[in-house]
């Protein structure tokens, strides 16, 4: 049967969205944001486990063939566009054939059936189908974008943690020298043996954590292996050591090119429009069918003759819904419900866009002023600690105030690390924000 639907499509509401875009980011900068924004770290080995991830990473590949699933579903949904032509052929004996009327029963057959598209049902149906492969395809870049952020952020939780274990080391090194000095000073009877505890107890705690810091950077090489579609416990051969610089704010650009450039966002307003397009389809089911079907067929009770007479047949049918309960008329309220939720959908999905690069601009910005105190912080530190220790070997100061200096000190140098990653966590926050899409490996590899 082949079913026709002549192309004058139901008129639907307009597809406006619920929010204004009318109000630049609170702040902006002049360096514009590569596709690869990754690359702005100037990190080779962070390039190399980004492109492993994009090709190994097994989540990855279950949202490309997930787009795969949907383009062939487009190609389903076309096919109704075209008549449905079918081939069939039965046989059959019957035995003994002197008592009964049989012999070779056998008929060979073809049939097209076709629908003609008169409201645009069948169209409609096709187009929504096309714009969820393509909201499809957006869910995969947004993958792997948020792929590339996870990986950049585990990266450099493993170099911040190698960075703190150098900085322990150094700092257990330094209270192990001091230990000893105050053993000595404490046997000439110039200090207590309280003293000497609390320096035993700084050195302790230091140990503790060298312990803390090698648990994270375990842990953070584990998260890294999994993002790059290895075993926890593969080796990954991490061999920088030091974070990577900041550099100065990228410019964020107006809020209207921000719904242009995310895939998220394209992706919920492909599917509003599919939404949008079952709604035409859903007013359509309500109006009336026409279909055409097509057909021969040869019959025979010998194989010799079968092909000699043929049967041809050629009918009409047009079909228009009466009284359906009801049904029709809910399916579309249904659908058109459904498109208004789409429309909200991605107007939430803006607005929480809009607050993604706000927050990343706050984050950063709040984080360097904090950064540039603990600079101060830090200096001043040093020079009292050096202070401290020049009256503490004169005899001016007593060793409790050198304790106190040096702990401050050595905290504040390890807050600086976890601070300059901090940093580049809330910059890889703000280009996963404002950055659009780039080419993977497995959209070349089609293309080529």
């Amino acid at each position: 049967m082949v079913w026709i639907i002549i192309s004058c499509s139901p008129k639907t509401a307009s597809l406006e969205t619920p929010i204004d875009y009318s109000e630049d980011f609170s702040n902006t900068g002049n360096q514009e944001i590569p596709d690869e924004w990754w690359t702005t770290f100037e990190d080779e080995q962070l390039n190399s486990l980004i492109d492993s991830a994009l090709s190994d990473n097994l989540s990855i590949a279950s949202i490309w063939e997930q787009f795969q699933a949907e383009k062939e579903n487009v190609r389903i949904q076309g096919s109704n566009q075209w008549p449905q032509v079918e081939a069939s052929l039965r046989s059959g004996i019957s035995r003994p054939q002197p008592d009964f009327a049989g012999g070779e029963n056998t008929q060979a057959g073809l049939s097209a059936s076709y629908e003609v598209d008169l409201w645009g049902r069948i169209k409609a149906t096709k187009n929504a189908a096309t714009f969820r492969a393509t909201a499809s395809y957006y869910d995969y870049q947004t993958a792997t974008m948020s792929l590339s952020a996870e990986v950049s952020i585990a990266y450099f939780n493993v170099l911040s943690a190698l960075q703190q274990i150098d900085l322990i080391k150094e700092q257990i090194n330094i209270n192990e020298r001091i230990t000893k000095l105050i053993k000595a000073r404490f046997s000439s009877g110039q200090l207590r043996a309280v003293d000497v505890l609390r320096q035993q107890q700084l050195l302790e705690s230091t140990k503790a954590l060298q312990i803390r810091a090698e648990q994270d950077l375990e842990l953070a090489q584990n998260q890294l292996a999994l993002l790059v579609g290895k075993p926890a416990q593969s080796n990954l051969l991490i061999k920088k050591r030091s974070l990577p610089k900041v550099d100065s704010l990228p410019a964020t650009g107006l809020p209207l090119e921000l719904t242009r450039r995310r895939p998220d966002l394209k992706s919920a307003y492909q599917r509003v429009l599919a939404a949008d397009r079952d709604f035409a389809a859903a007013i359509s089911n309500k109006y009336p069918r026409l279909s055409f079907t097509v057909a021969t067929q040869a019959r025979s009770n010998t194989y010799a003759n079968l092909f000699q007479d043929w049967a041809y047949s050629i009918s009409g049918n047009l079909v228009a819904p009466i009284f359906y309960g009801g049904r029709l008329k809910a399916e579309a309220n249904q659908a058109e419900s459904l498109k208004q939720s789409a429309l909200y959908d991605y107007g939430q999905t803006v607005l929480i866009a809009f607050r993604e690069v706000e927050d990343a601009l706050i984050n950063e910005l709040k984080q360097k002023e904090r950064m540039e105190v603990l600079e101060r912080q830090l200096s001043l530190s040093d020079k009292t600690n050096r202070q401290i220790r020049l009256e503490f070997l004169n005899g001016f100061s007593e060793y409790l105030d050198l304790l106190i200096a040096l702990n401050e000190q050595q905290q504040l140098r390890r807050e600086q690390i976890t601070a300059q990653q901090e940093l580049l966590e809330f910059r890889v926050s703000l280009y996963r924000a404002l950055a659009g899409s780039f080419k993977t490996i497995r959209e070349n590899e089609i293309n080529e």
